[in-house]
């Protein structure tokens, strides 16, 4: 066995069990071993970055290799163990994790990953019959100018259709539309790298070339959403906010959204619900809407306004969810906690959520950040406007937040019986063998620099 294991299993510790190594995997690594205990992370790629990574479009360049750093400080810390390309429920099972090994916590920082399905009623498999879903075409995105890319590939046409609201649903929009514009300036011989049209604009990128949208026939692509334009979830007000905070939240939603129409092209058509699929041949070729009205702070159906859009390309994008794990009970969407402040999960003993996982957030935003916070951060990482001042960081704030949940975890954790000889024998073992299928050595620093994205 790695000396690094027959360390592990010299006496009986305390041993804490991580699901996901990226933002709220990592806190909670570093969290557990400033406790004297060992953190086991488990990561299900070879690269712990999770959506910083694959979830955040890659003109997040600066914000992307600060997060690497971040990540890699908190699993380079002695007494954690590093374990790549294992998936939990796929690799190994979640019931030997609980039970075989008996850890003292069981920490899920798995994520969300799984796109939540669009809610409209249809006789085929809409996804077979060409709807698409964010996580993978953002997926797509970010590697398929790679040479060894072999995932998802996916056709960009103008006149696309996002269905969504929230930031998530702006990245898709801009990819959609940058990677139009791009095309357009390749066949004039104009090569833009992604990184700066998404500072400068689609706009201002194309003036620069004596060339504009309506001069290239573009017309770009639509985000439906069921609510108003100022009630998209792009930036949230503090609890108990003053309604003079909440008018200036939604100011900041109707700024934002002015500025992605101006700068990117993006048409926005609020207060449309999809309710039906267009099917033609066993494709999809468009969406039902029908109109909603708001009321009472909900949006309401106006029957009789139905419409219908058509496009070659659909991006579902109303959110992701945890992905499910055969032996985590789950309650609609969600895991099923006992309690949805300390992320305890109902009838599972020490096992806990964390991050993403618990609050069903796609994206790395903190939804906690207050409003001015969020609202600054948006403005200029989300839709580029570069002048803002100010502005906080909002996944320092996530990692502290997650640190801080990890350690009343791991401080009640220290409080159990210590794990045995004979379990962490169990686990020793297990390790060494996935360490041996993924081709680690131990050596985290090492593995990163060979695995560099």
């Amino acid at each position: 066995m790695h000396s690094r294991l027959s360390q592990l299993c010299e006496q009986p510790q305390h041993v804490a069990v991580i699901c996901g190594g990226a933002v709220s995997g990592s806190e909670a690594a570093a969290a557990c071993v400033e406790r004297g205990m060992t953190a086991v992370v488990i990561e299900q790629n070879a690269r712990p970055y999770g959506k910083i990574e694959d979830g955040l479009p890659r003109w997040h360049d600066k914000l992307r290799a600060q997060e690497y750093e971040r990540i890699d400080a908190n699993l380079r810390k002695p007494g954690v163990l590093y374990v790549p390309s294992t998936k939990v429920g796929v690799d190994l099972s979640f019931e030997r994790v609980l039970k075989g090994w008996s850890p003292s916590v069981v920490l899920l920082a798995n994520g969300a990953w799984r796109d939540r399905p669009l809610p409209i009623a249809s006789d085929i498999d809409l996804e077979r019959a060409g709807l698409v879903y964010q996580n993978p075409f953002v997926y797509w995105f970010n590697h398929y100018e790679e040479r060894d890319y072999n995932g998802p590939t996916y056709s960009i046409s103008d006149n696309a259709i996002v269905v969504g609201g929230g930031l998530a649903s702006i990245d898709v929009a801009k990819i959609i539309n940058i990677e139009l514009c791009r095309r357009a300036l390749r066949e004039r011989g104009i090569e833009v790298s992604v990184v700066e049209m998404e500072h400068k604009g689609i706009r201002d990128t194309l003036g620069e070339h004596d060339l504009s949208p309506e001069a290239l026939g573009f017309s770009g692509c639509t985000i439906y959403y069921r609510r108003r334009v100022r009630d998209m979830p792009l930036a949230s007000a503090k609890p108990n906010a003053t309604p003079e905070q909440i008018a200036k939240v939604e100011g900041v939603r109707e700024k934002m959204v002015a500025i992605l129409r101006e700068k990117f092209s993006v048409r926005v058509q609020d207060c449309a619900m999809p309710v039906g699929a267009i099917v033609e041949d066993g494709k999809l070729v468009g969406l039902r809407f029908r109109r909603t009205a708001h009321q009472d702070g909900k949006a309401v159906e106006i029957e009789g306004s139905d419409f219908d859009a058509r496009a070659e390309l659909i991006v579902s994008s109303i959110g992701s969810v945890p992905e499910r794990v055969d032996g985590v009970p789950t309650k609609g969407e969600l895991y099923d906690y006992a309690s949805w402040d300390t992320g305890a999960l109902r009838n599972l003993g020490g096992v806990f959520g964390l991050g993403n996982v618990l609050t069903g957030k796609g994206n790395i935003k903190d939804s906690r950040i207050n409003a001015r916070e969020i609202s600054d951060v948006v403005l200029r990482d989300y839709i580029g406007l570069n002048d803002v001042r100010g502005a906080s960081d909002p996944l320092r704030e996530a990692h502290d937040e997650a640190k801080a949940a990890a350690a009343r975890v791991a401080e009640s954790a220290i409080r159990r019986a210590k794990v045995t000889v004979e379990k962490l024998e169990n686990i020793g073992r297990a390790i060494a063998a996935r360490w041996e299928a993924a081709g680690y050595d131990g050596d985290y620093p090492r593995w990163i620099d060979r695995n560099k994205p």
